[in-house]
């Protein structure tokens, strides 16, 4: 039991009278920001996200090098 497109046309025309055509486009234009917004967060964290992991990788080798070099030296 979904709509079908006369119930949704009829809703949208109900919508379109109670906050008119300028409010629709607003909301409209502020959801497709957040949206926008979202997607470029996750994208970035998780780009953030893989270069973090690999700095900590890259300082953990130097460690052991520095660590290796000093038990080497103390022999």
């Amino acid at each position: 039991m979904g709509f079908g497109w006369q119930e949704l046309l009829i809703i949208l025309v109900i919508v379109a009278l109670i906050f008119g055509t300028k409010k629709l486009r607003g909301i409209g234009t502020d959801l497709g920001g957040a949206v926008k917004g979202f997607k470029d967060s996750v994208t970035s964290g998780e780009a953030d996200s893989t270069e973090s992991n690999s700095a900590e990788k890259t300082a953990d080798s130097a460690e052991e090098q520095s660590t290796d070099a000093k038990k080497e030296s103390a022999e």
